[in-house]
């Protein structure tokens, strides 16, 4: 199973999902589902854009857990 670390994350840096989706140009949805660890998949570009904004690394927002 993959845990999204989105949420961490972005509480620790005090940002709103409409900050990101604004700042970013990642829809407002993609980000929730993310958020609410409800996605089914991520695009690359996507992924790009999240780490370059919130200055991380994949392994930062993503990790496999049993």
């Amino acid at each position: 199973m993959v845990k999204c670390h989105l949420s961490k994350i972005m509480g620790e840096k005090k940002l709103k999902i409409s900050d990101v989706a604004r700042e970013t140009g990642i829809s407002r949805g993609t980000i929730t589902r993310l958020y609410q660890e409800t996605a089914q998949r991520i695009e690359i570009g996507v992924l790009n854009k999240l780490c370059r904004y919130l200055d991380c690394q994949v392994g930062d927002l993503f990790e496999i857990t049993d």
